[in-house]
């Protein structure tokens, strides 16, 4: 191989070795992205669940209440 196809092939190797570097970071970044979103569905799911709960509490008091008019 001459010199400018070592040269071509090292800067291809190159590329290729920053783009893993930079699939690598932002493989990272989504991963935390995803758990932090996860989390932040778990609690609206909780907060969804109470909320739920407490409507239902409140329809059983008004019925409790006396006869629907």
């Amino acid at each position: 191989m001459s010199n400018d196809a070592f040269g071509d092939l090292e800067g291809k190797i190159d590329q290729l070795v920053a783009l893993s570097d930079h699939l690598r970071s932002e493989n990272g970044s989504l991963k935390e992205r995803e758990a932090g979103l996860m989390k932040e569905r778990t609690l609206l799911i909780e907060k969804n669940e109470m909320a739920r709960t407490k409507v239902e509490g409140m329809i059983t008091r008004l019925k409790a209440l006396g006869p629907e008019i």
